[in-house]
């Protein structure tokens, strides 16, 4: 029998430009808080129940990214007055739901895209 790796996901890191507006924009979309006071462009906001991963924001100074190789999914019992509650905080929809499909792709301020996902089904 193998054993379960020792890993866990421990933070969830997000590069950016603008710092202080994507502190702001995950901070308020999660709920999450700093654990500690940001210094030099990096903080971790952790979730205050103690159940989700920690979210890292970043300031880089390599540019804008062209191309995305992760992205968050973040669930939701009711998605479309979610999308809207993020669009508030300064998300934009870069791709609408498609027929079929359980999910909306948003950009957050930097325009790192992220999925809300409709975890329950809804009559069309």
């Amino acid at each position: 029998m193998t054993e379960a790796p020792s890993l866990r996901i421990g933070s969830i890191v997000i590069d950016c430009d603008d710092f202080d507006a994507m502190v702001r924009f995950w901070s308020a979309a999660l709920g999450y808080r700093p654990r500690e006071p940001a210094t030099d462009g990096w903080v971790v906001l952790s979730d205050p129940s103690g159940r989700g991963p920690n979210v890292s924001i970043n300031r880089t100074r390599e540019g804008h990214l062209e191309q995305y190789r992760l992205h968050i999914d973040l669930y939701a019992a009711d998605a479309k007055s979610e999308v809207a509650r993020l669009s508030s905080l300064g998300a934009r929809v870069l791709r609408d739901r498609q027929a079929g499909e359980d999910f909306v792709v948003l950009g957050d301020p930097d325009g790192n895209p992220f999925c809300v996902v409709e975890t329950v089904a809804r009559p069309a």
